[in-house]
């Protein structure tokens, strides 16, 4: 299990982060502590929010940006993102969890859940998704996106095809464990969103994986 936070540019995340901190102190002055700290979580949160959204092509990183509820209500999303984040990693051995702005990223390596070519979870990796649909469960504000990646080895037809069902697999697994299938959106994405060259068998294997995107819900977004 790795819990990461995605790298920013730092030059500039600290000219944003610094204007937004300053507008934050000058517009609370006169709230207390707790308040200020809210108010002061969010703008940070919503500065480095905007830097990851420049510096992200993933589909499920853009979803997460999207979706970013800012203010206060932000301050009190991301808050709970943290611990939600925290219990994941503890609760879904093999997984790489990130907090990316107000939301959380799940990342599975594709052979974790899925033998060789094939759109059905193995059965030692049921228990991950349990895990993380009884975690959907407690933190119920929530919406998801699934996306399924692969490598290039193949067409490209037979690679989207391949990464949508996947997709489509957990998404229908989590729903089979209760999570509302209005929470879910799978996509999938097949050779298009590589992290690494797919000149070597390194590269190919992080390309095949499995993104969750973890995001505040369309209500709890409405003012």
């Amino acid at each position: 299990m790795h819990f990461i936070t995605k790298p920013v540019r730092l030059a500039h995340t600290r000219i944003v982060l610094g204007v937004a901190l300053s507008v934050s102190v000058v517009a609370c002055a006169s709230l207390n502590k707790k308040e200020r700290g809210v108010i002061i979580g969010a703008a940070a949160g919503g500065a480095a929010g905007a830097v990851i959204g420049n510096n992200t092509g993933s589909t499920a990183r853009g979803a997460i940006i999207g979706a970013v509820v800012g203010g206060a209500a932000g301050a009190v999303i991301g808050h709970q993102m943290d611990q939600q984040a925290k219990e994941l990693q503890q609760n879904i051995p093999g997984a790489t969890v990130a907090r990316v702005g107000e939301g959380i990223a799940v990342t599975f390596a594709s052979g974790l859940l899925y033998d060789f070519d094939s759109d059905v979870v193995r059965a030692a990796s049921e228990g991950n998704l349990r895990s993380l649909a009884a975690s959907l469960a407690k933190y119920p504000n929530t919406d998801l996106v699934i996306v399924g990646h692969t490598d290039a080895v193949g067409t490209s037809d037979y690679n989207q095809a391949l990464s949508q069902r996947r997709a489509t697999a957990a998404s229908n697994y989590l729903a089979a464990q209760g999570v509302s299938a209005a929470r879910l959106k799978a996509v999938g994405r097949g050779e298009a969103e590589s992290l690494m060259t797919n000149d070597t068998e390194g590269g190919r294997q992080a390309n095949r994986r499995v993104e969750i995107a973890i995001y505040a819900s369309a209500t709890t977004r409405t003012p």
